[in-house]
């Protein structure tokens, strides 16, 4: 009976926040699963990553006492328009660390995110947040300090400005006790709206009204970030349009 009531939790179809925007076309697909996938991705820090179980693979190649210098962000090259939905798989394969997904990433005055004018960024967290550069990020599997631990949430974080704007309960467990298929992760993002979910469980909305916290932030990059010592594997991301926008 109780793995009955845990399989229809994770049914998408049932909740109903995910039938509010629905997936268009799809515009960006990538399995995530050979270098040749990658070749063109962005690295900002130092990180090992390969493909040894089809699925990405990412680690530090510094260890914990190297501080924020050990963290490192890589992008996918492609500039996506406002109003989408971004899928991928995760694979958590240590109990300590943090993950992160940067969506909107853009450079401020009009720059592209990669502009030679920006300052340089290497992993270092301060530099995404509190810099140069406007962008949503999620975090989760926030697993870095005790206090992350003792209640285990997810963050929505808009910037520059560090704000925290949503947050919610982050329902992946440790590594013992984790499913053996990937969480299915995924970000809806519109001008004024941003929700997010793990496995079909909304996780967080969040509604922008565009002053409160800065102007909207619309087109630009997505990112992977990984906090050291975590160990993770993804795969199978995807950016759709969403065919209808509804509040």
């Amino acid at each position: 009976m109780e793995k009955e009531q845990i399989d229809i939790l994770t049914e998408p179809e049932i909740l109903g926040s995910l039938n509010i925007y629905k997936k268009g076309e799809l515009i960006y697909e990538n399995a995530l699963a050979s270098e040749e996938d990658v070749k063109d991705w962005i690295m900002e820090g130092q990180a090992k990553i390969s493909f040894d179980n089809g699925r990405m693979y990412m680690a530090s190649v510094l260890d914990q006492s190297a501080g924020q210098a050990a963290n490192f962000v890589y992008w996918c090259p492609e500039k996506f328009e406002d109003n989408i939905i971004i899928e991928w798989d995760f694979v958590p394969l240590s109990d300590e660390g943090l993950a992160i997904m940067f969506f909107g990433g853009s450079g401020q005055g009009g720059r592209d995110l990669f502009d030679d004018t920006l300052l340089k960024r290497t992993g270092e967290y301060k530099q995404y947040h509190s810099s140069d550069i406007n962008a949503f990020h999620v975090s989760y599997y926030r697993r870095s300090e005790p206090v992350e631990c003792e209640l285990n949430v997810a963050n929505l974080r808009k910037s520059a400005g560090f704000y925290l704007v949503a947050q919610g309960a982050d329902p992946i467990p440790v590594t013992k006790y984790k499913s053996e298929k990937p969480y299915k992760i995924k970000v809806i993002k519109t001008t004024e709206c941003v929700l997010f979910y793990i496995n079909g469980l909304e996780i967080f909305r969040f509604d922008d009204d565009g002053s409160t916290y800065g102007d909207y932030i619309r087109e630009g990059y997505i990112g992977f970030r990984q906090k050291v010592p975590l160990e993770a594997e993804y795969a199978n991301l995807k950016v759709y349009k969403i065919a209808e926008n509804k509040r």
